[in-house]
């Protein structure tokens, strides 16, 4: 064990020149951003496993556009009635959540199969918002972007 010289001051004891106390480092923390997988849900809190069709559209001028979600089948029809009523559809990731309210059920010989639900985009800030939502459940669920051939 290594001691250091100790030097008399008017103060008292101090150490030596070139030999210091030993000094507690703090390190800066970084901080953490943590990315949650951007989820869709139709109650909140039951998240949908059904990756949906999603269809864009976009005004001309570029400041408004709608996004049209068809679930095939979602997994809400069998759990609906234990959980609540369907209320919207919720588009949550780390930045917040996105949500409309207008949802309509497909029904075919009286057994739902589809769900529709458009999302309204009125300004530029809101159709930025909603394609970084899209990026994330896009990585999250496997999905691609493919752009439409407009006819002539």
């Amino acid at each position: 064990m290594q001691t250091a010289t100790q030097t008399r001051s008017s103060s008292g004891l101090r150490p030596a020149f070139g030999v210091s106390a030993p000094r507690v480092q703090r390190l800066a923390q970084q901080p953490r951003h943590i990315c949650y997988a951007a989820q869709i849900q139709f109650i909140r809190g039951v998240d949908e496993p059904t990756v949906p069709d999603v269809t864009l559209k976009r005004a001309r001028s570029g400041t408004s556009g709608q996004a049209i979600f068809v679930f095939d089948n979602p997994s809400i029809f069998q759990a609906s009635g234990e959980l609540g009523d369907i209320t919207g559809l919720f588009m949550i990731d780390d930045e917040g959540t996105l949500s409309t309210t207008d949802v309509k059920a497909k029904f075919i010989n009286g057994k739902p199969q589809a769900i529709e639900a458009k999302y309204a985009m009125r300004s530029q800030f809101e159709w930025d918002r909603f394609i970084r939502f899209m990026d994330r459940y896009a990585e999250s669920n496997g999905m691609g972007f493919e752009k439409s051939n407009p006819q002539k």
